[in-house]
């Protein structure tokens, strides 16, 4: 058993704005000290897509960073500082005249641990409502990511990616846990039961007057699809206890990745 912070706060137009918003929820999280057994003070943190950027195609280019970069010094300063294992939401990455929409995980000792991009891009076209092409500005990730914790193997992946069975199904062959971020919310319950993993969906805050209006409502569900922690629309801490004490048996079928997994 370990327990699993989820952040979800509102994305500030202006980076430096944002990250002095930010660090403060992280401690709030990471400091909440809820838990009554000693052995479960290391905890596993996860935030948002996009968490220093507005969410919109037009912005991607001037909010993008390297990795490693000023976003990414700030999650390792707070995983050490908490000592938590940190599932650092997405930024908008630059990397060989390329921008990628990435994962950072970092370890309790801050350092870099995994980094995952996106592997399959949003585009949606509904006449007359929304229009939403991630492909005019991002490229797409090309490999699944996995990090190893004292408690179980995390598979990651980022929003859209929830659609796509067979990510999930690798993942629960391979550990125990999924987090994503920036979720297509109808699907995790039957992610979460037919895989029979742990699904954490952390999402930003809802914004009606942003570009890009998120649902909110970050979500955790367990292996019987039930929701074991979930927040509303507003910015909100949220946590839950993962209990890994659910029986599945491995010794019948097989998912194979092509790629492989990173970690």
């Amino acid at each position: 058993r370990f327990r699993l912070c989820l952040t979800m706060s509102n994305i500030a137009c202006i980076t430096v704005i944002y990250y002095l918003g930010y660090r403060p929820l992280v401690h709030k999280g990471a400091n909440k000290r809820l838990h009554v057994f000693v052995q479960l003070l290391k905890h596993v943190w996860l935030g948002e897509e996009c968490f220093n950027s507005p969410y919109g195609t037009c912005f991607f280019s001037e909010y993008a960073e390297r990795i490693p970069g000023e976003s990414t010094q700030v999650l390792s300063e707070a995983a050490k500082e908490n000592k938590v294992y940190l599932v650092g939401g997405s930024i908008p990455e630059e990397d060989g005249g390329k921008l990628y929409n990435s994962c950072t995980v970092f370890g309790p000792d801050g350092e870099l641990i995994l980094k995952h991009r996106k592997i399959h891009l949003f585009d949606i076209d509904v006449p007359g409502k929304i229009r939403f092409q991630e492909s005019e500005t991002l490229s797409p990730g090309n490999s699944l990511s996995m990090f190893q914790t004292p408690f179980c193997k995390v598979g990651v992946g980022i929003c859209y990616n929830m659609r796509f069975a067979e990510l999930a199904q690798f993942y629960s062959r391979e550990g125990k846990c999924l987090m994503r971020r920036g979720i297509h919310w109808a699907v995790f319950n039957g992610v979460a039961i037919d895989n029979q993993v742990h699904v954490a969906t952390a999402s930003p805050a809802r914004d009606e007057t942003s570009s890009y209006v998120a649902w909110g409502h970050s979500t955790v569900v367990n292996p019987w699809g039930e929701v074991i922690s979930k927040a509303g629309p507003e910015e909100a801490v949220i946590y839950a206890d993962i209990d890994l004490q659910y029986l599945r048996r491995d010794d019948i079928y097989a998912v194979t990745s092509v790629q492989g997994g990173s970690s």
